[in-house]
C-alpha cells in the first residue's frame, strides 16, 4: 500500500495538533514548545526539499456542499454554479481540501498550492465567451476568501491543518489585473483594440491630435496622471462603483485602458488580458496597494510561498519593489523560505532566465523543463533535449543555485495535461504504454534539479482531451460529461484511491527523494543522452561525495550501456531497480535499464 493508507493514527494526531493551534483546546506549555518547534523546523526547510501538490479548490474536494452557490442566487448565471459545465463552478471548496490532506500527503507531497481563493465575480462575458471564475482569476476583493470556496475561518483551518501535519500551503496571487468591471464608451460590444502609447500618449485625450490633458506628466510622477481617458474613455457600470476591495481599485486612474492585450510587444504589458481590467503596475499607489494586500495574508495566515500568476504581463520595476517586500514580510513572520515563483509561459530558458535577472523573481515555474520532460517522456525526441536544458541552468541569476528551486513540472489547468501529452505524441499506443511513459516523465521530474510539482488528479490517470477545461476534472464522481467518460491512464479507481497505479507509483518515488538529501540538494552531473529516443543518464553529488545515479530509458528496447561516474563511487545499492553492485573500473558503471522504465542507484562505502 501506499504511504498514507493507514489513514487514522495520521488524521487523529493532525486533528489533535490543530486543534492546539486554532485554540479549541487548552496546550500545555509543552504541547505549545512541541507545536511551536514543529512549526519553525518546517518553515526552516529549503524549497527544494518540498515536493509540491498543485489544485483548483472547486475541482478537488466539495467539503461544505452549502457553499456551492457562494451566497448567490440559484442561477447559473449567478453564482456560476454548474456541476455539468466545464467552465462553471463545481462545487470544491477549502473544507474538502482539509479533508484531503492525508491523501495529499500519502502521496508525498510536502507543500500544498492553492488556485487562488479570492473572491471572484462569480459570472462574467466577454466577446461572446460567458463563464464561471471557477478558477480563481477574476478578483473583485483581494483580502476576503471566495464564499464558494468558504471564509475566513475554513482558510485559517486549512493552513493550520496543513501545518500540524508538517506541510505548507503556497497562494496563486495575481497583480497584473482585476475582475472585468471597467468598461469604454468607444466599445459598446466589450471588445476594444488595443491603443499604443505612441498613437494614444497620457498627456492626449484620444490620440495625438486630442486636447491636451494630464500636463506635466512626464511618465514618473504619476500624481500629475489625473485623466484616464486618453485611449478610451473608461467607466464603471452603475451598481458596481464599488464591486472591488480595497476601494483604491474602484478608480479607473489606476488601471492602463488601452484596450485588450494582443500578448505581443507593449500590449502584453499594458493591455486587457481577455477584457480583465489591467492595473497600471507602474504607479507607485498600486505597487504600495497590493503590497500591502499580499502582505496582510502573509501576516494573518501565515502562508509559505506565492505562486505569481502572469509575471510576465507586468513591468519588472513593480516586481523589483514588490518581491524584497513580500520576502521582508514573511522574514517578520519568522518565516526565512518564503518561496516565490512566477508564471511566464514560455520554453525557452532565455526567457525565463530574465525574471531571475531583471525583474528580481528567486524563481520561475520551469516552463522549459515541461516541455523538454514531456516531449523526451512521450518518445517524440531524443534525450538530448534534457541534457541541453540542463546546460543552460547557468543563465538563471546564481546559475545552479536558481536552478534547485525552479518548480518543475509536466502538465498544469491552462496547457493540458502529461496523460494527453503522452497519449498526442502515441496515438496507438495501448494504456500500458501509456501509462509506464507517464511513470517515466515523473521520474525525470522527481529525480533531476529543481522542486517537483504534481498537477491534482495526474495520479489518478487523468488525461483529459486538451487544455483549460479540458484539464480540470473533478476528483469525485463527476456530473460534467466530458470528464465522467473519461477513462483515466491505468483504469479507473474510488474516488481519492490510493491504489491507482500512477497514484502508487509517484508515491514510491517521492519516498526514495524524501530519504535522500542528494536527490533534493546535490549538484547535477548530466551523464549520458543521445539524438534519438534511449538512455538519459544524470548523477546527484551530495555535499559529503555521495553520488545517486538515475537512470531512464525512453524507448521501447532495453539499454546497456557503461555510466561515467565518480572516481570513488565503487560499490552501488539499489534504491529501485536493477543496479550493478560494483562499478566495471573507476569511475565506469555498467547499466542494463528495461524499455520505458528507470533506475535509480546509490553508491555506498
Amino acid at each position: 500500500m501506499a504511504r498514507g493508507s493507514s489513514k487514522g493514527a495520521g488524521r487523529h494526531a493532525a486533528m489533535a495538533a490543530a486543534a492546539l493551534l486554532s485554540g479549541f483546546a487548552t496546550p500545555t506549555a509543552a504541547e505549545t514548545r512541541q507545536a511551536e518547534d514543529a512549526l519553525s523546523a518546517l518553515r526552516q526547510r529549503l524549497p527544494q526539499d518540498e515536493v509540491i501538490y498543485f489544485l483548483l479548490p472547486d475541482r478537488f474536494a466539495n467539503g461544505d456542499a452549502t457553499n456551492d452557490h457562494g451566497g448567490y442566487a440559484a442561477d447559473r448565471l449567478k453564482s456560476g454554479f454548474d456541476p455539468a459545465d466545464t467552465d462553471f463552478y463545481h462545487g470544491g471548496d477549502l473544507a474538502g481540501v482539509t479533508q484531503q490532506l492525508d491523501y495529499i500527503q500519502g502521496l508525498g507531497a510536502t507543500a500544498v498550492w492553492l488556485a487562488p481563493v479570492f473572491k471572484n465575480k462569480p459570472v462574467q462575458s466577454h466577446g461572446g465567451y460567458t463563464g464561471a471564475a471557477h478558477h480563481g482569476y477574476w478578483i473583485t476583493d483581494f483580502t476576503a476568501v471566495d464564499p464558494h470556496f468558504g471564509d475566513e475561518a475554513a482558510m485559517r483551518a486549512l493552513v493550520e491543518a496543513a501545518h500540524a501535519r508538517g506541510m505548507k500551503v503556497y497562494l496563486d496571487i495575481v497583480a497584473n489585473h482585476t475582475a472585468d468591471v471597467i468598461q469604454y464608451r468607444e466599445c459598446p460590444e466589450g471588445r476594444c483594440a488595443y491603443r499604443s502609447r505612441a498613437d494614444y500618449p497620457y498627456t492626449r485625450r484620444g490620440g495625438v491630435d486630442g486636447a491636451p490633458i494630464n500636463e506635466g506628466f512626464d511618465g514618473r510622477d504619476f500624481s500629475r496622471l489625473t485623466q484616464p481617458d486618453y485611449a478610451y474613455t473608461p467607466y464603471v457600470p452603475a451598481g458596481e462603483e464599488n464591486a472591488k476591495v480595497p476601494a483604491w481599485l474602484n478608480d479607473p486612474i489606476h488601471y492602463h485602458n488601452r484596450g485588450d492585450s494582443t500578448f505581443t510587444g507593449e500590449s502584453s504589458l499594458d493591455g486587457d488580458f481577455a477584457g480583465l481590467d489591467d492595473l497600471l503596475t507602474e504607479d507607485p499607489v498600486v505597487i504600495q496597494g497590493m503590497i500591502d494586500i499580499f502582505g496582510g495574508w502573509i501576516d494573518k495566515y501565515g502562508i509559505d510561498g506565492f505562486r505569481i500568476d502572469t509575471a510576465r504581463h507586468v513591468n519588472p520595476g513593480f516586481w523589483q519593489a514588490f518581491i524584497p517586500a513580500m520576502i521582508a514580510r514573511a522574514e517578520a513572520k519568522g518565516i526565512p523560505n518564503f518561496h516565490i515563483f512566477g508564471e511566464v509561459y514560455d520554453p525557452d530558458p532565455a526567457v525565463t532566465a530574465r525574471f531571475t535577472r531583471v525583474d528580481g523573481y528567486p524563481a520561475v515555474l520551469d516552463f522549459p523543463f515541461q516541455k523538454q520532460a514531456t516531449d523526451v517522456a512521450a518518445g517524440k525526441v531524443g534525450t538530448d533535449g534534457l541534457a541541453k536544458l540542463f546546460d543552460a541552468d547557468t543563465i538563471y541569476d546564481k546559475g545552479a543555485e536558481t536552478a534547485a528551486i525552479l518548480p518543475t513540472f509536466l502538465g498544469n489547468h491552462d496547457m493540458g495535461r502529461v496523460g494527453f501529452f503522452v497519449k498526442q505524441a502515441n496515438p496507438n499506443a495501448d494504456d500500458a504504454e501509456v501509462l509506464a511513459r507517464i511513470k517515466l516523465a515523473h521520474a525525470l521530474m522527481m529525480f533531476s534539479r529543481g522542486v517537483p510539482t504534481l498537477y491534482y488528479g495526474d495520479e489518478q490517470g487523468f488525461a483529459g482531451a486538451g487544455g483549460y477545461g479540458n484539464s480540470r476534472q473533478d476528483m469525485w464522481p463527476s456530473r460534467t460529461p466530458v470528464y465522467a467518460n473519461e477513462t483515466p491512464v491505468g483504469g479507473r479507481q474510488p474516488a481519492y484511491s490510493t491504489d491507482a497505479p500512477l497514484y502508487q507509483a509517484i508515491a514510491e518515488m517521492t519516498r526514495i527523494r524524501a530519504e535522500e538529501p542528494a536527490l533534493r540538494r546535490g549538484r547535477q552531473v548530466v551523464r549520458a543522452y543521445g539524438d534519438k529516443p534511449g538512455l538519459f543518464a544524470l548523477s546527484r553529488v551530495g555535499e559529503d561525495g555521495s553520488e545517486i545515479l538515475a537512470l531512464f530509458n525512453t524507448s521501447t528496447a532495453p539499454v546497456a550501456a557503461h555510466v561515467e561516474v565518480e572516481p570513488g563511487s565503487l560499490r552501488w545499492q539499489a534504491l529501485r531497480g536493477d543496479c550493478a553492485p560494483e562499478s566495471s573500473a573507476p569511475a565506469s558503471v555498467a547499466v542494463r535499464v528495461p524499455p520505458l522504465d528507470y533506475l535509480v542507484c546509490k553508491s555506498v562505502p
